[in-house]
């Protein structure tokens, strides 16, 4: 893993890095020493690891939490190149979709391809960054909705250092089996007037998590709408289940 670059600002260090050809962003308290609870982060589709609904609660864990978090870009997204099976298979849904098709199912089977791809990769960062003797192997927290639920779900499903996660604005058609291997605390958001994800494919999802510590929040609003209030929430839930034994 090489660092690129850094900033601080309001007490909050911003390291940019590369784990091989993979482009990420570290944000950590500037004076910290000594291992902390780590936040791996996903961004949504057609985003990256910089994005605003990214950066903003990473920074918000930092200052109030003392946590460490961790982005990255998907494949096809951000500094990352063009993957031309990936867009051709893109490509052609979105022609699936112009001549009638469901979109969802679609989607669904598409992130499950990539995470196929994308588990891995966040497995290597995990690895990396927690070798950073101001990060350490201390418990992991995994945050993403949209494209980050859909290849989230299937990570944290796989990866026994996560602890708690919060999840959503993504439907159960190809991550129902995966979901039901998670058995961490769990946050699942749902936007009810989703235009991308039916919301009985969310709730199906939901459903289908084999957690016994899991909750829905449920707001009104389209994909992209999520109310500042659960941001405030989200900060609370990585606070209570990342720093209790």
């Amino acid at each position: 893993m090489r660092f690129l670059s850094e900033t601080a600002v309001d007490g909050v260090s911003e390291r940019l890095l590369a784990l091989g050809d993979i482009p990420g962003v570290l944000w950590t308290p500037s004076d910290a020493t000594g291992a902390r609870p780590l936040v791996l982060m996903g961004h949504g589709g057609g985003r990256h690891k910089l994005d605003p609904d990214i950066a903003e609660p990473a920074r918000r864990l930092v200052r109030e939490c003392g946590f460490a978090v961790v982005a990255v870009d998907v494949p096809g997204h951000g500094g990352r190149p063009v993957d031309e099976r990936y867009d051709r298979i893109a490509t052609e849904n979105q022609v699936r979709v112009a001549a009638g098709a469901e979109p969802a199912p679609l989607m669904a089977r598409f992130q499950a391809l990539v995470a196929e791809q994308t588990v891995p990769e966040w497995r290597a960062v995990l690895d990396a960054v927690q070798r950073l003797d101001h990060v350490g192997a201390g418990p992991v927290g995994y945050w993403g909705i949209s494209l980050g639920c859909g290849l989230g779900v299937p990570f944290v499903a796989a990866e026994p250092r996560v602890r708690a996660a919060v999840l959503g604005h993504g439907g159960g058609y190809a991550s129902g089996e995966a979901a039901g291997r998670i058995g961490v605390p769990v946050r699942f958001l749902v936007q009810w007037d989703d235009e991308r994800v039916p919301r009985d494919a969310s709730l199906g999802l939901f459903d289908a998590l084999g957690s016994v510590d899991k909750s829905l929040h449920a707001n009104p609003g389209g994909h992209g709408e999520v109310p500042a209030v659960e941001w405030d929430d989200t900060v609370r839930f990585f606070d209570r289940h990342l720093t209790t034994v």
